[in-house]
């Protein structure tokens, strides 16, 4: 990440601060081209602009956060609280990267000139030609902000934007972090391909160029054949692609999602882009035969998203928007980690019905003074249950609550020393 107030001075540019000023915003070739990505994003409500440029020059933006895909920042508006702004940028793909990364080490110049700290427009000439279209369009700039204002961009929001100009202006590498990747990184993969070259004319190089793209097939068509040939498909067999290598990433919205929601709207879009990643690695998942387990119920899906939620900013507001508390949706996520479905069933109270030997078994496990009834076996604050899948699950109690402590296991022994902690 890099922040505005960086200790380092600028080689390039005024400070964009202070009353009064009327300089432009970017003075650079790249710095010229986000600001015209910028209008061309306002081009049906411009009058926020101006706006905008007196937001950056008189210093009301604070705190400006750059890192891989988007921008983050807060602006002193009119009211005493600062608005939240999110700028979103797409971020590279690995190919994307192989591809402009081969047509910039494939000229000499254009390395030297990057390991100098400078971007040359001929590299976005050479990048173009590999396929890759490094400076943002109009399309690939999401502006958000946590203000009433209806437009696209606000004039918050606008402001950020012409200071993300100067900061590119004083450091092109920081396009290329936006983009996915550091300066370091990005010297360092040119160095090895330079290396791997073996000091290759440029002119017998030639840039990588971007393969073909796999259209897939119609699901229609594949259903209308499954509907056509019946339990014949040995015969009638439907040839279907095979997998991507990855999950596919979501798409940027078109639309940024009403200012009507109010302060909930600064964060719809983080959630839709969430739930379209999960989906695309769900889906990726069962395409590549690795499934993912199958569950309706809600309460089980909140805990799968809240397990992958737990330790980030996302799990707060996650319980928040279930009317959990957090501890309650806690309990869950982790059980959902130790023994997905069926440790959410034990967890939420139900319990399978084991035989008397694996009962007896259990309170073997436990020691001297273990009760046993309806499927769990207690001594003290540690409990095992019996759980849908024929496991015993080690539980400890805290503060009036039994929490799952680790995964299950056939054997009491093992299940009760986690639940103790041995």
């Amino acid at each position: 990440m890099s922040w505005w107030n960086d200790p380092r001075p600028s080689h390039r540019r005024p400070a964009a601060r202070g009353r009064g000023s009327r300089r432009g915003f970017g003075a650079t070739w790249w710095g010229k081209a986000w600001v015209a990505a910028l209008t061309e994003r306002a081009r049906l409500d411009p009058n926020r602009l101006a706006r905008g440029r007196s937001y950056a020059r008189s210093g009301a933006v604070s705190t400006l956060e750059m890192s891989p895909g988007q921008v983050r920042a807060e602006v002193q508006g009119s009211r005493s609280r600062p608005y939240a702004v999110h700028v979103r940028v797409r971020e590279f793909e690995p190919a994307e990267w192989d591809r402009l990364l081969d047509a910039v080490a494939s000229r000499v110049g254009h390395v030297a000139a990057m390991l100098e700290g400078d971007l040359p427009p001929e590299v976005e000439g050479a990048a173009a030609a590999a396929g890759v279209d490094l400076l943002p369009g109009a399309g690939e700039l999401g502006p958000m902000c946590s203000c009433p204002d209806w437009a696209n961009p606000c004039k918050h929001a606008a402001a950020v934007c012409y200071l993300v100009a100067d900061r590119l202006d004083n450091d092109p590498f920081e396009l290329l972090h936006l983009r996915g990747r550091g300066r370091e990184q990005v010297l360092a993969d040119l160095r090895a391909r330079r290396v791997r070259l073996g000091g290759a004319q440029p002119s017998t190089v030639e840039p990588t160029r971007p393969t073909a793209t796999d259209e897939g097939v119609a699901a229609a068509g594949v259903y209308a054949a499954w509907q056509e040939h019946g339990d014949q498909q040995e015969d009638h067999p439907v040839a279907l692609p095979l997998p991507p290598t990855h999950p596919g990433r979501p798409e940027l919205l078109l639309a940024d999602p009403p200012t009507s929601l109010g302060d909930s709207a600064s964060g719809l879009r983080d959630d839709l882009t969430a739930l379209a990643s999960d989906a695309a690695l769900r889906a990726w998942a069962l395409a590549t035969g690795d499934a993912p387990q199958s569950h309706e119920d809600v309460a089980a899906d909140l805990a799968r998203v809240a397990a992958s939620a737990l330790g980030t900013s996302r799990f707060a507001v996650l319980a928040r928007r279930s009317g959990m508390s957090a501890r309650d949706l806690a309990r869950r996520a982790i059980a959902w980690q130790h023994g997905g479905p069926a440790g959410l069933d034990v967890v939420l109270g139900a319990v399978g019905t084991p035989s008397v030997e694996e009962v007896d078994s259990a309170r073997r496990a436990l020691g001297a003074g273990a009760r046993a009834r309806a499927g769990r076996v207690t001594q003290g604050d540690v409990q095992l249950r019996w759980g849908p899948d024929d496991q015993w699950y080690g539980l400890r109690r805290r503060q009036g609550v039994w929490d799952l402590v680790g995964p299950p296991d056939p054997d009491p022994v093992v299940a009760a020393a986690r639940a103790r902690g041995d």
